[in-house]
């Protein structure tokens, strides 16, 4: 059996860097956001009620509540945690000592904090998954890591604890849940264009955020398309039981299969660092042996040639060729497939009913949570089988010790997760253990476990609607306020901006599907911009020249609702193309009665007095000082300079790491080591076990390659 050494410290460093474009991201919009003077200031949300500390922290988990010790106002807190947590993600990924459980339950904490005061903006799957994932690498980071020359020396499982797999089980299982209940939503929906396979033919031109890209993929032949959603299907429906699978072809052709998703749909969109999220989350499908961390593994398998082993391996095959028939044949019979040759097509078709696939998904979504339970289940035993290698009665105390927590952890965190799976199928959820619905009650406002189900609905089937601001001086002059990265121009190309996610932009995009009255953010949106709010109007340009009123606020805003279209190819320096619909908000100037009104009927008019904060102390000072220095910088250009400062950083420590590793001295008391004969491997796995002590509550890092 590999190990997952090496996909572990990959997923430890993949988290580290997510929640640094995460934090990042969020830091640059925050004046904007939820400053004083930005469209939801923060303080509404952390209003003492009368209530003990304590217990206001339990209910309204934050670290927020202590900005007034240090003498900030909230949004001054926000910005604290998120540079804080922005350097200590990016410590964490750049340097192996600082990926400790602390470090992850600083960033995991931070984050918590920020999507406690978020409101809609940070209401979305992804800040919900993340919230998940930094949880759960709590409990994968090691406690202490060994040095890569004594782990040198160590392959496949030698030298690892026996808790260590357990929790990153758990990472598998939240990719199956994100993953299986995303494809499975598309179908409960209902939604006419996922069933009659079409969907993919409006979501390049109607995703919040498309990228140049999206604009090709929409002109690709209608049958192709319908063949992708097939595709889809097949990814997140059929794929997803494969992860549990014990042939790990099928895992990793299942591993492959989900890369192959994610990296189609960063090229097509901009979906901020959700997809690279779900990246990380795939590490947990690898093992050491296909990363080339046990080079000697796959040849010591070949030279074996008992007949007991060789008929396991042929059986194997077998198995893994029926899976992949049944795969096959199931895709061609559910979906009609036909391929016409004369005009070098595939025609597809939906061959079963919503009833059909009521029926279908009442009666396998039990049986996922016995997969589940299964598969658990063998993890625990191979934990214990591996505690049973453990020689000295201290080691193994301890062992039993760190076994025991990390397992009634696993398995607590399993059943509060049952309840969030369950929601695809209300029968399921409602045959659930009481015990678990109790215990993710429990512990519901800290998001350990969250219900995924993404693009349940196409939007936009006659035509993308957007929203256009537009301010006047006088009343009958309009002037449009473009965005900088939502549709607006029709000659401007699409941006890419991915890991950066603009909040502001993305809202919009939701406001367009409905009434102004269904995102009460907006009003404050249109009361800001009268104010002439500087940190508002950056988050529409970050180079204030480019605003159309940065010289005096407009005297009047409104809204139109328009419906957008990619532009057909031939049309030379068009993208889009639109159309006017609607007015979708009325013309207003400060003083009138309709924005006074729909502020009142809101709770916009928040006229309560800022929390206490000290504009002279050296923090306040210090964190105005960074934001005079970064603000110049568009947040996508900031996000790629973190990312392009990590990437020379690696390179040098790739470079110098031989270096380092031959000029290093031998540790105390180590004697070289003779050649080994070539059998000698599979003595010095079996008895390094017995190497475990108490305080190696550590987990063997990465060997050199």
């Amino acid at each position: 059996m590999a190990g997952s050494r090496l996909p572990r410290q990959l997923f430890l460093q993949g988290v580290a860097g997510v929640f640094m474009f995460a934090f990042a991201s969020l830091y640059t919009q925050i004046p904007g956001l939820y400053g004083p003077e930005g469209i939801l200031p923060a303080r509404r949300m952390l209003r003492p009620q009368g209530k003990g500390h304590w217990q206001q922290l339990w209910e309204t988990p934050t670290l927020l509540w202590e900005a007034p010790r240090l003498g900030l106002d909230t949004a001054q807190g926000l910005e604290l945690l998120s540079l804080l947590g922005t350097v200590l993600a990016l410590g964490a990924l750049l340097l192996r000592p600082l990926r400790h459980p602390l470090v992850y339950l600083l960033l995991w904490a931070a984050y918590l904090s920020a999507c406690q005061v978020g409101q809609v903006f940070l209401y979305f799957q992804w800040d919900s998954l993340l919230l998940e994932t930094g949880f759960l690498i709590v409990l994968v980071a090691p406690l202490r890591q060994v040095p890569n020359r004594k782990q040198a020396h160590q392959g496949g499982l030698t030298g690892a604890l026996p808790h260590e797999e357990l929790p990153f089980w758990l990472v598998r299982w939240l990719l199956f849940r994100l993953m299986f209940a995303s494809g499975v939503v598309k179908l409960t929906s209902r939604c006419p264009t996922w069933w009659g396979l079409t969907a993919l033919t409006y979501h390049y031109e109607t995703q919040c955020l498309p990228t140049p890209a999206a604009w090709l993929a929409h002109h690709l032949p209608v049958w192709l398309h319908k063949l992708s959603v097939v595709a889809t299907f097949l990814i997140e429906i059929a794929v997803p039981p494969l992860f549990f699978a014990p042939i790990r072809r099928l895992r990793l052709a299942a591993f492959y299969t989900q890369v192959l998703l994610q990296i189609l749909i960063i090229i097509t969109g901009n979906y901020n660092f959700f997809n690279l999220l779900t990246l990380v989350l795939t590490t947990a499908l690898l093992d050491d042996q296909h990363l080339a961390a046990e080079p000697g593994l796959g040849r010591r398998k070949k030279a074996s040639t008992s007949w007991p082993k060789a008929l396991l391996a042929t059986l194997s095959l077998l198995l893994e060729l029926a899976i992949y028939g049944l795969l096959a044949y199931g895709t061609v019979h559910c979906f009609g497939l036909e391929v016409d040759w004369q005009q070098r097509t595939v025609h597809s078709k939906t061959t079963f009913t919503f009833h059909q696939f009521s029926q279908w998904l009442k009666t396998v979504t039990l049986p996922t949570v016995w997969l589940g339970v299964a598969s658990l289940a063998w993890e625990l035993l191979t934990a214990l089988w591996r505690w049973t290698q453990v020689r000295g009665w201290l080691p193994k105390l301890c062992a039993a010790v760190q076994l025991s927590i990390l397992g009634a952890a696993t398995v607590a965190l399993f059943l509060i997760s049952l309840v969030p799976y369950s929601y695809v199928e209300p029968e399921t959820h409602g045959r659930l253990w009481t015990g678990a619905h109790r215990l993710s009650g429990a512990v519901g406002h800290l998001q350990l476990a969250n219900s995924y189900g993404l693009f349940r609905r196409m939007t936009g089937l006659g035509g993308r609607p957007e929203v256009v601001l537009e301010g006047s001086y006088d009343g009958h002059h309009w002037t449009e306020i473009e965005f900088m990265y939502k549709p607006g121009n029709v000659s401007r190309p699409p941006p890419v901006v991915v890991p950066h996610q603009p909040r502001l932009d993305w809202q919009m995009w939701f406001a367009a599907l409905g009434p102004h009255t269904h995102s009460p953010w907006f009003t404050s949106l249109v009361l800001r911009l009268l104010q002439g709010k500087e940190p508002v109007i950056q988050l529409i340009q970050s180079n204030i020249t480019r605003y159309p009123f940065h010289k005096q606020p407009p005297t009047y805003v409104r809204a139109q609702r328009y419906k957008y279209w990619f532009s057909q190819p031939g049309e030379q320096s068009r993208w889009w193309r639109r159309q006017w619909v609607e007015e979708f908000f009325p013309p207003v100037s400060l003083g009138d009665p309709t924005l006074e009104m729909l502020l009142r009927q809101f709770g916009l008019q928040d006229k309560s007095p800022p929390r206490a904060r000290n504009p002279s102390s050296a923090l306040a000072q210090a964190l105005h000082w960074v934001r005079t220095q970064l603000s110049p910088m568009e947040p996508p250009t900031l996000l790629w300079g973190l990312l392009a400062a990590v990437g020379a950083v690696r390179v040098m420590q790739a470079l110098l790491a031989p270096w380092s590793f031959r000029s290093s001295p031998p540790d105390r008391g180590e004697k070289p080591k003779p050649a080994l004969k070539k059998n000698s491997g599979a003595a010095s796995e079996q008895a390094s076990p017995a190497t475990n002590n108490c305080s190696s509550s550590s987990r063997p890092h990465r060997q050199k390659k």
